[in-house]
């Protein structure tokens, strides 16, 4: 970068090291590809089966491999090179996107052959994720760790933001079996990346012999350093009730904008446009926000206004109050996932962060696995706002809680 310096803008500060730009454009480019994907078999998916339930359970079926993978994720990330551990598990869920993508031309696409995808993909989400963020992380030094963290759930969303509006022009030309085959290239950026990546191996030597419990071990010391921090198991615990009462509004989109607006897939990539810009502004901004107050009161304050914010959009009344709260929403949403995974990093030993990753990976999709089922099938008999609003009453009522009867808890979040 020139010397105009980033650092000016504490947020982009981790664009300043080499390795981490590639590796972060390689991963937008395949979440523009993999959001394209999202928003063409969640409407596929929705109009098939005319079912929250099934939309939900799909989603679910992504998510819920994390409760048992993602610890052995940790675990191995910590144990191989992470730079080959990730671009293996990107060529895997490049297999399963080619799979899709042959299914839709051949016409024998189906939604039990969608779920099937979506657990296996999962699987490998889960196994690869942690290696992933504790790579990103040691692309940069400790003072730019949140911004490396919070510049990644940017590139996400912008993935969020770019791949919806392409994937409507996309299905509106060439219909889905196109939105799937663009996704199958697009893991070819992640892959050149990490190909062109020099890293220091962080790895121990493979044994056969006494492996599984070796890895037992491993994950056993994850779970004991977040349960003896006090400001990691506050974080975990705030990360189970976020994903099992807030996350849901990401998987049920498509639910909301077809069932409550009887719109199609145009309404739903504009609500998914929408979260993304709103997470991309709040990435940008929030290490500013850092700095004025600190971690512990922008996490404190976040935890607060979700469920507000969260009731506001599903008793949207139109298209576009709801498109302005779930700008509102993502950027929330973003501020307090990237303040929580930051905690867990920031607080971990070196050595066991790729293990913290992991547990902070399988609470939270698992969380949200449970969520998105749990109301979709709920939203199925009660009705979708009624479901979710009491969801989102519900979360605000704990964090309330834990503020009244615990006030100073929060301070633990500090480093």
């Amino acid at each position: 970068m020139p010397a105009l310096r980033l650092s000016r803008f504490s947020s982009l500060r981790a664009f300043e090291h080499p390795g981490y730009l590639p590796v972060w454009t390689g991963a937008l480019v395949s979440n523009v590809g993999t959001w394209m994907e999202t928003v063409a078999l969640g409407v596929y998916v929705t109009q098939v089966t005319g079912q929250a339930e099934w939309t939900g359970g799909v989603v679910a079926l992504s998510y819920a491999p994390s409760v048992v993978l993602s610890p052995l994720g940790g675990a191995l990330a910590d144990r191989f090179d992470r730079r080959a551990y990730v671009a293996v598990g990107s060529l895997g869920q490049m297999l399963l996107a080619v799979f899709l993508a042959v299914l839709a031309f051949t016409d024998t696409l189906s939604v039990p052959l969608v779920a099937v995808a979506a657990f296996l993909n999962g699987c490998i989400n889960m196994l690869a994720g942690p290696a992933f963020s504790t790579l990103l992380a040691e692309l940069v030094p400790p003072e730019d760790l949140h911004s490396a963290l919070s510049l990644n759930s940017a590139q996400f969303n912008m993935g969020r933001i770019i791949g919806p509006l392409l994937g409507t022009v996309v299905l509106a030309i060439g219909g889905i079996s196109w939105a799937l085959l663009i996704n199958a290239l697009s893991f070819m950026a992640v892959l050149a990346a990490l190909w062109r990546l020099r890293t220091p191996v962080q790895s121990k030597p493979f044994v056969l012999e006494g492996l599984l419990k070796s890895l037992w071990d491993d994950i056993g010391r994850g779970i004991q350093v977040a349960h003896e921090d006090a400001g990691i198991r506050l974080v975990l615990a705030s990360t189970l009730i976020v994903g099992l009462l807030v996350a849901p509004f990401i998987g049920l989109v498509p639910v909301f904008a077809i069932q409550v607006f009887g719109l199609g897939a145009s309404a739903a990539s504009l609500l998914v446009t929408c979260q993304g810009a709103g997470a991309v502004v709040a990435a940008i901004g929030v290490g500013a926000l850092i700095d004025a107050f600190g971690r512990k009161r922008v996490l404190e304050g976040v935890m607060l206004s979700l469920g507000p914010i969260a009731a506001l959009y599903w008793l949207s009344p139109t298209l576009v109050l709801a498109a302005v709260s779930i700008f509102l929403l993502g950027a929330s949403y973003l501020i307090c996932l990237t303040g929580i995974h930051t905690v867990c990093q920031v607080r971990a030993p070196r050595e066991l962060r790729a293990r913290l990753s992991s547990l902070y990976g399988m609470v939270l999709n698992g969380g949200y696995a449970l969520g998105v089922w749990l109301q979709g099938a709920l939203a199925d008999r009660v009705g979708v706002r009624l479901v979710t609003v009491t969801a989102a009453v519900l979360f605000l009522a704990l964090v309330l809680s834990v503020k009244l009867l615990r006030p100073r808890s929060f301070d633990a979040t500090e480093a």
